[in-house]
Order: structure tokens, then C-alpha cells, then sequence
């Protein structure tokens, strides 16, 4: 066996400069070096600037009464509460108009993505409108525009007050039970009691239950050929459980109905303006770019695939559900995952409308009043970190499904 030089005289620190085996480990390190050095002094400057403020980084501030009331919220929530409870308010907020907005921007993204496709010119064209001029205007003139419309098209609470005829401005929807208003939507609230539990277990038994015979379906019919029907099976296994133990049960989960009281309504539930032109802004932004992700996956899959579904007898309804998407699914994913990501930062934008995210209540009054607006921004970001790595890992885990497997 030959040696070199370097190998028979020893190691030699020349080598970590001028040896290719060592030269990319040296410059690895160097530069990981050079990244803590710089890390470390801004965290030591900061540290100095803030000293000289006479401040010192702290979180105490958290446990301080909030002293500001917030106009939505999905737990108990009033003034005299903790800055770290008005903080976790917004992050509920902020989870709600993301996840409604991930689900329905979807809905519509891949409704919209096919129906680009569509033979029917008109179809086809109307659908390439709505992507077009929605994705080429900035999100946050969508929100104004819905907020604006929502606000200025519906009617003040007191308009739905009869007059001294008995005639009243405005009325309530399917038996009294949704006003439109320029406050908001007030519709039904659940009201639960004993036994609710049991019927919500019931109901998630349900939702799998459904979900397996979807599976069992289609592999069924990809083993044998035998085609299942899907949807009106799913749908009893989802419905009929639920509405047997609700009876059974003896009726755990009730209405309150939202009623006239004064100038306003009383009871039920309250949907703001702000949470609906956020969601709807979201959703319409949102999907018009995933509608040109699903419209390029489909458009990624072979005719061939297409062809023979229908030689096999399959409808095109069901060409697209079992055999196109599923082999687009994995051109989309990928894509997908930043527009969750995008829409979710999107919300942040919530503020322009005064609806009571995390960024409003933490990143907003919060900061104001205490003046630790480090430590608020420190923790609204590492916030956004945390769930869109919780989103990336979560779609990344049915990316990995999704994947072609080798037999």
C-alpha cells in the first residue's frame, strides 16, 4: 500500500488550510465560530443598552393584572386577569382564524384549482378571473374590503327593534335564530350539560368510523375493482351514532338562542366583523394561490392515468378523487406547506381590522403598557416559530406518506 507524504510524516496544522481532507471541516468551524461570537455579542450588547436603560429582562410582567378588556374570547377573560392570561387569549384567537382559514382556504383552493381544468370555457375562464385578481392584491386591502362591507351592509342591532306599529327594520334568519348586524353575527350557542361528554366521544367514533370505511372503499376497489359507494355511507356512519346517543342520552347539548335586549342582543353567540373579514380575506387570498398549486399538480400527472380510469369504467368525479389527486398529492404538498405557513403569518394582519390576536393583545397593549417590548417580541416570535414548525412537521409527516413506495 502507497503513502503520501502528509501520512508518513504525521499530521501537521498546514494540512487544516492546504489538505482537502480537512479544509472544509476548518472552514465549518471557523464560520460556526464567527456565528456564536456575533449571537453572543449582540446578546451581551443588548444586555449592556438595556442595563444602561435601567431595565433588566424579566418576565414578571406576565403575572401583572392586564388592566384592558378584549371584545373576543374563547375562555374567561376580564380586565382584572394577568398579562399572561391576555396573551394566551390572543394566541387562541390567533389559532382559530388560522386553522379556519388553513380548512376553508384549502376547500376552495382545490375546488377552484380543478375547475381551472374544466372543459367549460366560461368555468374555466371565471375561475382564472378570481385567481388572478385576488392573489394580485395585497391581503390587507381584501381585509378592509370585507370589513368594510360587513360593517356598512348590515344593519345596527336596534334596527331589528319593532317600532310602536310593531314593524321592525331588519329581521332575524331561519326562525329567529341568526341576525346579520353591523356588530357581528349572533347565532346559537351550545349550551352543555350532563352527558355531553358521552356524545362527544360518540361523535369522534364517528368521524373515525367514517374515515375507516372511506379506506376500506377504496381499497376494496383497488384489490378487487368492486366499487363502494363513499359519500351516503359516510355520512350515515357520521350522523346516525351521533343522533341516537343525542336522544339516548337524553338531550345533553341545548341552544341559547341570542335575543333582542335593549339596543343590543342578549345571549347566544357572538361572531365579530373583524374575525369574519379576517377569515374570509384569508380564505379567498389564500386559495387563490393554492388553486394554481393544485391546477399544476393535477396538470403533473399523465393523461394516461386519466385514460385508463375511464376505460375501467371510472366517472370522471371519481377519476379525479381516487386516481388524479391522489397521484397529485405529491407535487402539492410540498407548496402547500408554505402557503399554511404564509396564511398563518398572515394573521398578524388582524390588527388592521382590531381583531384580538396574539399580535393585538401580547405584541400590541401588552407592549405598550409595560414597555418590555424585547421581551413581548421575543416571545411573539418564538410564538410564530413554534407553530409553524408544528405546521411543518405535521404536513412533512403526510408528505412522507404520500410518497411512492417501492413493492
Amino acid at each position: 500500500m502507497a503513502y503520501s507524504d502528509s501520512e508518513r510524516d504525521g499530521f501537521r496544522l498546514s494540512q487544516l488550510i492546504y489538505d482537502s481532507r480537512y479544509r472544509a471541516i476548518t472552514i465549518q468551524a471557523v464560520t460556526l465560530a464567527l456565528v456564536v461570537a456575533g449571537i453572543f455579542w449582540l446578546i451581551m450588547n443588548a444586555r449592556n443598552n438595556l442595563a444602561a436603560l435601567g431595565l433588566t429582562p424579566s418576565l414578571d410582567f406576565l403575572s401583572n393584572p392586564a388592566g384592558y378588556d378584549i371584545a373576543f374570547y374563547l375562555i374567561p377573560y376580564d380586565s382584572q386577569m394577568s398579562h399572561g392570561r391576555a396573551a394566551f387569549v390572543g394566541i387562541l384567537n390567533t389559532l382559530l382564524v388560522a386553522s379556519l382559514g388553513c380548512v376553508t382556504a384549502t376547500i376552495v383552493g382545490v375546488l377552484v384549482g380543478v375547475l381551472r381544468l374544466s372543459n367549460n370555457w366560461v368555468v374555466s375562464r371565471l375561475m382564472a378571473v378570481y385567481v388572478e385578481g385576488f392573489r394580485n392584491v395585497p391581503l390587507v386591502l381584501w381585509i378592509l374590503l370585507f370589513f368594510a362591507v360587513l360593517s356598512e351592509s348590515t344593519p345596527a342591532p336596534r334596527a331589528f327593534k319593532p317600532d310602536e306599529n310593531g314593524v321592525s327594520q331588519a329581521s332575524m334568519y331561519l326562525s329567529d335564530s341568526f341576525a346579520f348586524t353591523n356588530r357581528g353575527v349572533y347565532t346559537p350557542a351550545p349550551v352543555w350539560s350532563d352527558g355531553s361528554g358521552w356524545l362527544v366521544a360518540v361523535f369522534i367514533l364517528s368521524i373515525i368510523g367514517a374515515i375507516y370505511y372511506r379506506r376500506y372503499a377504496r381499497k376494496l376497489l383497488f384489490d378487487t375493482g368492486r366499487l363502494l359507494p363513499m359519500a351516503w355511507p359516510a355520512l350515515l356512519i357520521l350522523v346516525v351514532p351521533a343522533l341516537l346517543a343525542y336522544f339516548v342520552l337524553g338531550r345533553p347539548v341545548t341552544l341559547d338562542y341570542p335575543t333582542l335586549g335593549g339596543f343590543n342582543f342578549k345571549g347566544g353567540l357572538n361572531i365579530p366583523n373583524s374575525l369574519l373579514a379576517l377569515w374570509l380575506a384569508l380564505t379567498v387570498y389564500t386559495g387563490a394561490f393554492i388553486a394554481e398549486i393544485v391546477r399544476a399538480g393535477v396538470l403533473s400527472v399523465s393523461n394516461g392515468q386519466t385514460e385508463a380510469a375511464f376505460a375501467l369504467g371510472l366517472r370522471p368525479n371519481r377519476t379525479m378523487s381516487l386516481v388524479v389527486l391522489p397521484q397529485a398529492m405529491r407535487v402539492i404538498i410540498p407548496p402547500l406547506i408554505s402557503q399554511f405557513l404564509n396564511l398563518t403569518k398572515n394573521s398578524s394582519l388582524a390588527i388592521a381590522v382590531s381583531y384580538p390576536d396574539v399580535r393585538a393583545t401580547l405584541g400590541g397593549i401588552t407592549l405598550n403598557q409595560t414597555g418590555r417590548a424585547l421581551e413581548c417580541m421575543l416571545l411573539l416570535g418564538l410564538f410564530y416559530l413554534i407553530l409553524s414548525l408544528a405546521i411543518s412537521l405535521v404536513m412533512n409527516i403526510v408528505n412522507n406518506r404520500m410518497k411512492l413506495r417501492e413493492r
